[in-house]
């Protein structure tokens, strides 16, 4: 069988960072797939469930109710080795194109205060797992360590 894109990836020298995954044309429409890569793969601890559950919540909550991303969005959700997510957005994007908006939904869930949206009973299917002081945690962790001054090699994988 053929390696699918995502498994061709040097996960050895892979930093933290945002990368273009994939590009897809449907349509007339081209879709960016970004790897947020929030952990040096097989190097540091993957985040646990709950916290990714929560930035999950957040981050598509932020993401569909923005101005300007809302239209945009077509995905977030979590990467199964829990070091990180995708974001497939319409576009034909590089990374440097959604460094603002992504440096400003991490900051949004960085100081997130309340209750989690969608965390209930009849809007999730396991609404209980839930981590806020962790999500605020890995996310102000990544903003501060990786995107407020982002670096070429976080934004192009290795070879």
């Amino acid at each position: 069988m053929k390696k699918i894109a995502s498994f061709t990836v040097n996960h050895i020298d892979l930093c933290r960072g945002i990368y273009v995954s994939r590009k897809d044309t449907v349509g007339d429409n081209v879709l960016t797939t970004f790897d947020i890569r929030m952990k040096r793969p097989n190097l540091e601890p993957v985040m646990h469930n709950a916290e990714m559950h929560t930035i999950e919540h957040l981050a598509a909550t932020f993401l569909r109710n923005h101005s300007e991303y809302d239209e945009k969005t077509i995905y977030f959700g979590p990467m199964g080795c829990r070091t990180g997510f995708y974001v497939i957005l319409k576009g034909d994007l590089e990374s440097k194109d959604v460094i603002s908006i992504l440096t400003e939904m991490f900051t949004f869930i960085a100081n997130y205060e309340g209750e989690i949206p969608g965390a209930t009973a009849r809007d999730c299917g396991n609404y209980l797992d839930m981590n806020l002081p962790m999500a605020k945690y890995e996310s102000k962790k990544f903003l501060e360590e990786i995107l407020i001054d982002i670096k070429e090699k976080n934004m192009i994988y290795p070879s």
